[in-house]
């Protein structure tokens, strides 16, 4: 036994960061469909398709489902598919890190490396401090999270007991930016209700600024640095001018919400931020968007939340590297400069790669549903640009999706997650570059 135990542990340390995310992820997404098909998870019978599809969903904090979860699963299948989004939210080697570090206080050089391709982190963050404010900044705000929810959800009328653990549920589900919810209708029946919005529009933003920026933000408060990130400042302004210029054309454009009158504004914020934190909840239908403010949706779903967060997408500072690469071809500037900042040489390489790669997968993915699926071309694009930004907002054809369709949008939400890059160096690099002699200590993990 303990050879075999060996054996796979020189297994994983051959290979590379990527392929070792890759590995993980298809290990708790095996783990977790096993588990919702069992029937001591279920309310009711479903295809071992569908179950895939949650398992998928929720460990990619995605939010698409072919299935009601709450007329589907019980209680403990309700809370598999929460503790799944937990683990996909922070990463999966967030937890068995945590717990090394709290028993030996160190990481392997295995640990740190994973953890550095994971989060993508500055090279002055420490990770043992990083690890830290990760589980303390999610338990933290999950908490006291909840607790508002709870107070809000009792006051709109929600019976007791099942405001508890909508409360939870939700509150995890929030700043995961997960999507997955309790309610048939997703939040449409709170569309009016201020304070659910604003709790939920919280811990979504939370969770999408990402945990570099948490770790920033509390280093400047306790003194340990004296200003912000370069990193932070492009996540806050990217941040901002794209929710006030989502919040903007939904607000004026969009006919189903100009009618809200009293909670318009909330209702046209609440849907540009769904879908730029990738949280995937709704107040209003989404399929009955007119087609220009579906494509400023798609937009904002593309461009996505931050790295390191909870959310998918392209990432913001992904998109300030293109548009610091036009602005500077345009002024005929060799010198690439963003904030009187220059973008390192690799940064920009990085960038153009995962914008290409990103393009890729979507415009695939589109051609193959256009094939096996009868939907209109912006219903398509709608869905795949949410499975890959791990959104979870759809115009309302996730369940009648055909098995091919099904399976192609479960691809797509799992690279979503990992990253597209991440996903391409996984697949495409020579195990035999990444062998290297394991350490005592390593094995010892």
């Amino acid at each position: 036994m303990n050879y075999i135990i060996k054996k796979y542990r020189r297994f994983r340390l051959s290979l590379s960061p990527q392929q070792n995310l890759l590995y993980g992820f298809v290990s708790y997404t095996l783990a977790g469909w096993l588990l919702l098909c069992l029937p001591f998870f279920q309310k009711q019978a479903v295809s071992a398709l569908d179950n895939l599809f949650i398992a998928t969903s929720a460990i990619s904090t995605t939010g698409l489902v072919t299935v009601s979860v709450f007329d589907t699963y019980n209680g403990f299948g309700q809370f598999v598919v929460m503790l799944l989004f937990q683990i996909g939210s922070i990463g999966y080697m967030t937890f068995t890190s945590f717990i090394l570090l709290s028993r030996t206080g160190n990481l392997t050089h295995w640990h740190q490396r994973i953890l550095n391709t994971e989060f993508a982190m500055p090279r002055d963050f420490q990770i043992r401090d990083f690890l830290r404010s990760v589980i303390i900044f999610t338990i933290g705000i999950e908490t006291i999270g909840a607790l508002c929810l709870y107070i809000a959800f009792t006051r709109a009328g929600v019976e007791h007991n099942f405001a508890v653990w909508s409360s939870i549920y939700h509150s995890v589900s929030a700043f995961c930016t997960a999507g997955f919810g309790l309610y048939n209708d997703s939040f449409e029946q709170f569309a009016g209700n201020t304070a659910v919005n604003t709790i939920l529009s919280v811990l979504a933003i939370c969770g999408s600024l990402g945990f570099i920026v948490v770790t920033d933000i509390w280093n400047r408060l306790t003194g340990k640095t004296r200003k912000i990130t370069y990193t932070s400042r492009i996540i806050f302004t990217v941040l901002t001018v794209l929710l006030a210029g989502g919040t903007f054309m939904i607000y004026f454009f969009e006919p189903s919400v100009s009618t809200l009158e009293s909670s318009r504004l909330t209702t046209s914020f609440f849907q540009a931020m769904t879908a730029l934190t990738t949280v995937g909840f709704n107040t209003v239908p989404i399929g009955g968007f007119t087609l220009p403010v579906l494509l400023v949706v798609i937009l904002l779903m593309y461009v996505g939340a931050s790295p390191s967060g909870t959310g998918g997408g392209l990432k913001s500072t992904t998109l300030t590297a293109l548009i610091a690469i036009m602005w500077s071809r345009i002024r005929n500037n060799n010198r690439v400069v963003f904030f009187g900042k220059k973008i390192p040489l690799e940064r920009l390489y990085v960038a153009t790669s995962v914008f290409i790669l990103y393009a890729t997968v979507i415009f695939v993915a589109t051609l193959v549903l256009a094939f096996t699926e009868h939907f209109s071309l912006e219903q398509i694009l709608f869905e795949i640009t949410s499975a890959i930004g791990t959104v979870g907002l759809s115009t309302g054809i996730t369940g009648d999706l055909s098995p091919w369709g099904k399976a192609v949008v479960i691809f797509v939400m799992f690279i979503g997650r990992l990253g597209v890059l991440t996903f391409g160096l996984a697949v495409m690099a020579r195990r035999k570059l990444w062998k290297t002699r394991a350490t005592q200590d390593d094995l010892a993990v």
